[in-house]
């Protein structure tokens, strides 16, 4: 029989916190006893715990650790090919072959997240809207079925089940290998250019201009800004900078990977810290260190991983945790979306640290493919008094303009407002109850939203489903 620990566990956000199983298996052959044993009801597999909700959690249930399954297993040079198994971390791979000249064909705004994690939620990065979500550069997984039978998806192979499984959240079995396509780069650094712009209309023209010039566009919005100033932001868009171009110091050294200082928080902050003054002072000194320039040179961390010098950054917002919110507009209704949910957001008196706004290309081939062509916006808010109703208006504002929520980071979301975000769903459940009959792989987010089968409709934020 396979120990397990009981333990409080949490999303990102810290919240929900309940009491799981955690198994921490070392050998891959031992996630397939552990499924098999009925030693509890259900399992979820987790990796560094960066979902922002209560994906990886399973409460008086399962959850299997992946953190002793991390070994590189083979590599090919001429192709870019890894092989390794899904505990190992993106920064794992970086650290490992960004020296020799590889880097991950979508990259997303922390290191710490698992090749699992990366496949189950399909994340995304700065180049959607050129490179499309991490499934795009995924050759190959191996997948322990909820029928206890391990299969080899791809695209050519249990197609169905490779769809699925990206982006399925974990709730299609467990991912235990997987085959990445890494891309060549020349220099472990970037070529920037960074805009200031005073409103959303010159956001949006800024962002989609260094997106067409460039493969990766951030915007960093101020959250706080109202009336005139309603979407201000500082716009980054950048490339992998060739040897060339580097400065005569660094061009013996093309491939050093530089990071920023590491601090880390040895308590939780009071929450009173995180509070709409500190937040606009915040967003304020963000915007006045970024002037606009043309042709910078960052380093790889610090362009991709601004957040990642600050560990265990989540204990900024105390005990009572925070909500990761992101939602994705389409085109056609996106700017009217954006602009609506940034004058709510503006209007409620919550604290929002800038807030990320990237575009994105065409949805995805997985039934729960996230992104849309048009733009995301994702951003962190507290938990504080009236935030629940906050975060009902604004998923009423997303559905009004057919956007959706990302499922990686939400804690909120209802059966009723799932329907009509994922159209696919059906098709999901579907391929789900084939892969997993028993239901032996479910979380606390599959079960909020009913993602295996459905749930009783309740509205949200006055809209009737």
């Amino acid at each position: 029989m396979h120990g397990y620990a009981m333990r409080e566990s949490a999303g990102w956000g810290r919240m929900p916190r309940v009491r799981c199983a955690v198994f921490r298996p070392e050998r891959r052959s031992a996630v397939r006893s552990i499924v098999a044993s009925g030693a509890r009801t259900s399992y979820i597999a987790r990796g560094m715990g960066r979902s922002g909700g209560d994906a990886a959690v399973n409460a008086n249930a399962g959850v299997i650790a992946f953190d002793r399954l991390n070994r590189f297993l083979a590599f090919q040079p001429e192709t870019g090919e890894l092989q390794c198994e899904a505990g190992v971390s993106l920064g794992e791979i970086l650290d490992v072959f960004l020296p020799r000249g590889f880097t991950l064909g979508v990259i997303p705004g922390t290191r710490h997240v698992t090749v699992g994690g990366a496949i189950a939620a399909d994340v995304h990065g700065r180049n959607h809207r050129k490179a499309g979500t991490f499934s795009q550069y995924v050759e190959e997984l191996t997948l322990l079925a909820g029928t206890g039978d391990v299969l080899t998806c791809s695209r050519e192979r249990a197609s169905d089940a490779f769809w699925a499984t990206t982006g399925g959240m974990g709730l299609t079995g467990a991912i235990l290998t997987a085959k990445l396509r890494l891309l060549p780069v020349e220099t472990s650094f970037l070529r920037v250019d960074r805009k200031r712009t005073s409103n959303l209309d010159e956001t949006l023209a800024a962002l989609g201009t260094g997106g067409e010039r460039m493969p990766y566009a951030v915007a960093w919005i101020d959250g706080l800004a109202r009336g005139a100033s309603l979407g201000r932001a500082v716009v980054l868009s950048g490339r992998h900078a060739r040897k060339d171009e580097l400065p005569e110091h660094l061009k013996d050294r093309p491939l050093s990977c530089l990071r920023p200082p590491r601090f880390k928080l040895p308590f939780d902050l009071p929450g009173v810290v995180i509070r709409r003054f500190s937040a606009r002072a915040f967003n304020a000194l963000h915007r006045a260190m970024r002037p606009s320039g043309e042709g910078l040179l960052a380093d790889f961390a610090t362009f991709f991983f601004p957040l990642d010098g600050l560990l265990d950054a989540n204990r900024l917002y105390g005990q009572r945790g925070f909500v990761q919110y992101q939602a994705v507009f389409p085109l056609e209704s996106g700017s009217a979306g954006l602009r609506e949910l940034l004058e709510k957001l503006g209007a409620s008196g919550q604290a929002a640290f800038p807030a990320e706004l990237r575009g994105c290309g065409a949805e995805g081939a997985g039934p729960l493919s996230f992104p849309l062509a048009g733009h995301t916006l994702a951003l962190d808010l507290p938990r504080a008094a009236g935030f629940e109703a906050l975060l009902g208006e604004l998923d009423a504002i997303v559905l009004k303009h057919r956007g959706r929520l990302y499922l990686a980071k939400d804690a909120t979301l209802n059966a009723a407002t799932l329907e009509r975000m994922y159209p696919r769903l059906g098709l999901f459940r579907t391929i789900a109850r084939r892969l997993d009959p028993r239901g032996l792989f479910a979380s606390d987010l599959a079960r909020r939203v009913g993602l295996k089968s459905a749930a009783a409709r309740t509205a949200i934020g006055g809209i009737a489903p």
